[in-house]
């Protein structure tokens, strides 16, 4: 037992040395600190923890700066990407109320077309909408919403503002049905404008119209208007149907082979003005019998 106590004691002191030892140097290292601080500038040991401390420390600034740059930069793009959602959305409205706006105004200035239409006839117009049409492509004709209640009956000539549209062939109480004027069934008699040179204008569906029975010798070149002949009571004259689209001139026959593109554009067809005169005439004819 002597001898583990021994053992013991000669390494304690060591121990004791070593502890000794540090408390020294942390002394002396505060003791100059406090030196080198008096006198109003700093020492030697002072400056040299300042040069080591110094790096280390910038390093530690530009890390935290950048991590809250980083952070900013994150926050913004949320906020930058929220504001590019808000102003989508107002974008999309802006288009949907401007292509409102844009279809109001169409509508307004074919409207105001056919206004300054029904002022200049010479006849009492009736303003129809068109509602529908029918499915049978070669059978080309529309609904309008006026019927018997209105007026109308068969055989009264649909127009627009830009020209002839074509006949009413059916009637019910509130809505008609029009046989287009580029029905193949159509026929109507016409004439150049510039020479009055005659012809039956025939419909050609989608290619519009097709002139017969104009002589070779006759002056019929591309460009020239077309209008009514006013033959038949149907169509007044000098009402435009289209232009002359192109002339061919065959090596037999003695006619020519005209094609004529409409004024009217039958696929955008919306309002037409239905000629009431051949209801007062048809309203005329059965109030005489009446009176005999």
């Amino acid at each position: 037992m002597n001898k583990q106590t021994k053992d013991r004691k000669s390494r304690a002191k060591p121990l004791r040395f070593r502890a000794l030892l540090i408390v020294v140097l942390l002394l002396s290292l505060c003791l100059l600190l406090f030196a080198s601080t008096l006198g109003g500038r700093f020492g030697v040991f002072h400056q040299l923890t300042l040069e080591t401390l110094g790096p280390l420390q910038s390093a530690l600034t530009r890390a935290v700066s950048g991590a809250r740059n980083v952070w900013a930069d994150y926050v913004d793009l949320l906020q930058v990407r929220d504001e590019n959602r808000r102003l989508k959305k107002l974008l999309d409205s802006s288009e949907e109320q401007l292509a409102s706006y844009r279809e109001a105004f169409t509508t307004y200035l074919r409207l105001q077309e056919e206004l300054d239409f029904r002022k200049g006839t010479d006849f009492p117009p009736l303003t129809a909408r068109v509602i529908g049409k029918d499915p049978a492509f070669w059978f080309h004709t529309v609904i309008v919403d006026r019927g018997e209640n209105d007026g109308v009956v068969e055989g009264m000539a649909a127009l627009t503002s830009q020209g002839i549209v074509g006949q009413v062939i059916h009637v019910s109480s509130n809505y008609c049905k029009i046989l287009l004027a580029i029905a193949p069934s159509s026929a109507i008699d016409v004439y150049v404008q510039k020479n009055r040179v005659r012809g039956i204008l025939k419909g050609a569906g989608e290619d519009g119209y097709v002139l017969h029975y104009v002589l070779k010798n006759a002056d019929v070149a591309k460009g020239d208007r077309i209008v009514t002949a006013g033959i038949g009571g149907l169509f007044a004259s000098g009402i435009p149907v289209g232009t002359v689209s192109e002339v061919r001139r065959k090596k037999r026959g003695m006619f020519l082979e005209v094609q004529v593109a409409p004024f009217v554009d039958f696929q955008r067809l919306e309002f037409v003005q239905l000629n009431l005169s051949l209801q007062q005439s048809v309203t005329q004819e059965r109030i005489d019998p009446a009176r005999r």
